[in-house]
């Protein structure tokens, strides 16, 4: 099945990354979709849909609904990303983390990962007060129209984010055209200012701003935002009063990763005071509550400080 598929591009095996392409076409548990809404949202031929579903189905990756002539995820890829999340206490430490911000800003903050051409919030907080931003756990946001992913495609080396971008043109053109033209821009403002604004691009109404971090966990870089009502913070705003806290906020969560290598699923909860260095100079902010696992965190680097093969720099 799918012989031709197998050559491969390079070392990639165009049918292992056709599955997963069709699997990311379901977002969020309830999502139901027949192979012709799937071929269109991958680009793929109804065929080769066909046969990607159907092995996908026999694997309990997805589950196919006779009534509907759809499919939805099944209990197996359930089963494993749950089990991935289990446990995890570094995700209730940067819970905390942005908490702490979203009750001072009326937004939602988040801490995403990145998929392909999209980010994926896999935690977040928001104020009860928030307005106009309700994204949650699970959450896909494109690269190309927020400050996220224009924070993560400036932290990257310069070789890989052309790469990337290059991808995208060919893939998701529209988010492409909006991007290339702010990345060089993006890069020189991260390099001098350790975060990336993006005012309008997502919503006309919602101003980004956001922190990228290296995870050693992931090999990539990760990514801390916030989305505000532009109504309430214009650019200037978001420069003098959210890109502080929301500094602060990445260097207590890139010290969290670092120091997290190894020991992301301890359980233990014995909580002290931490005392997190600022990115660009000695200050000591003193953290309300942490435990043993932030105790071990380290001031991490600046992304200008920062070069290797693996994207960062």
């Amino acid at each position: 099945m799918l012989a031709g598929d197998l050559a491969g591009e390079g070392d990639v095996i165009q049918v292992v990354s056709r599955a997963f392409d069709v699997l990311r076409c379901f977002e969020g548990h309830e999502a139901r979709l027949g192979n012709l809404e799937i071929s269109n949202r991958c680009g793929l031929p109804r065929s080769t849909v066909s046969r990607l579903t159907h092995t996908l189905t026999r694997m309990g990756q997805l589950v196919y609904l006779p009534r509907d002539q759809k499919y939805r995820i099944g209990p197996s890829a359930v089963a494993m990303s749950t089990s991935m999340m289990k446990g995890l206490q570094l995700r209730n430490l940067i819970r905390l983390r942005l908490q702490d911000i979203a009750e001072q800003l009326p937004g939602t903050v988040g801490f995403v990962i990145p998929d392909r051409f999209h980010l994926v919030y896999l935690e977040y907080a928001r104020a009860a007060n928030a307005l106009g931003l309700h994204e949650t756990t699970g959450s896909r946001i494109a690269m190309g129209t927020t400050a996220a992913g224009h924070a993560y495609t400036a932290a990257l080396a310069p070789e890989v984010g052309d790469a990337l971008l290059n991808e995208m043109e060919r893939e998701a053109p529209e988010a492409a055209r909006v991007l290339r033209p702010r990345i060089e821009n993006n890069r020189r403002f991260l390099r001098e200012h350790g975060y990336v604004v993006a005012c309008g691009l997502w919503s006309p109404h919602i101003n980004g701003l956001a922190v990228p971090l290296w995870s050693p966990q992931y090999q990539t870089f990760v990514v801390v935002t916030i989305g505000l009502l532009s109504a309430m913070f214009d650019e200037k705003r978001l420069h003098k009063e959210v890109a502080p806290p929301m500094i602060e906020l990445g260097v207590a969560v890139g010290g969290l990763l670092k120091g997290a290598e190894g020991d992301i699923f301890n359980n233990r909860l014995d909580r002290k005071p931490l005392p997190v260095r600022t990115g660009n100079n000695d200050t000591v902010i003193k953290t309300e509550e942490t435990n043993d696992l932030e105790a071990r965190t380290r001031r991490t680097r600046s992304p200008r400080s920062v070069r290797a093969r693996d994207g960062r720099r």
